[in-house]
């Protein structure tokens, strides 16, 4: 194995020239192949080619809202900090967290619940579009659900990719059946830089 010589400000082309050509004769729908070239790219692992799913027309509602400046709201300050904030101001958009928030501690500590399920209860609250994207808490999507049942809550879009092996699974299952568009990767893989990932592939079909 020869070293290749890539300038920093090509190593995103070269890797995405390898993902292409590693992809052979699988053919991708043309709105998500860009998002799950990018969740390839960040992790370097081909099985989001077959594990990640698209509720039809998610894509293009998460544009819409993107366009008319929504909120992302993360479980986790690590996907909120990997969302381009860049990206966020040519649109007008905003990131937000409130996991580590006083109010949400309280809350999830007097309802006996997680600080996921209170954080989706404040985000509840919030106003205009909303993309909520899920990286580590199952409980979160199982909230979203309550909510959304409740009508209490209608992101443009979910995405769904937390990790783990307790209620992970079941958790995406159940979000998948919300009634409400969703990028979700079936199975146990996921996490916060998948989350982000997902949200910048979104951002740069816009910004670049």
């Amino acid at each position: 194995m020869k070293i290749e010589h890539i300038l920093p400000a090509d190593i995103e082309r070269r890797s995405m020239e390898i993902i292409e050509a590693e992809l052979g004769p699988i053919q991708l729908p043309p709105d998500e192949k860009d998002i799950i070239k990018r969740v390839v790219h960040t992790s370097a692992d081909f099985d989001y080619v077959r594990n990640l799913r698209f509720s039809e027309g998610a894509v293009g509602k998460a544009l819409e809202a993107l366009q008319k400046g929504c909120t992302i709201v993360t479980d986790t300050n690590m996907a909120c900090m990997g969302i381009s904030q860049p990206g966020l101001t040519k649109l007008g958009c905003h990131k937000v967290c409130f996991m580590a928030d006083d109010d949400v501690a309280a809350a999830a500590r007097e309802k006996g619940t997680t600080r996921a399920q209170a954080s989706m209860d404040k985000a509840a609250g919030l106003t205009g579009p909303l993309i909520i994207a899920v990286g580590n808490a199952p409980t979160a999507l199982l909230r979203l659900k309550e909510l959304i049942e409740a009508g209490q809550i209608a992101p443009a879009l979910i995405i769904g990719v937390p990790v783990g092996f307790v209620n992970v699974e079941y958790a995406k299952e159940v979000i998948m059946e919300a009634g409400v568009p969703y990028i979700v990767a079936k199975g146990r893989k996921g996490g916060s830089t998948i989350a982000a990932a997902i949200c910048n592939a979104l951002i740069y079909k816009l910004t670049r």
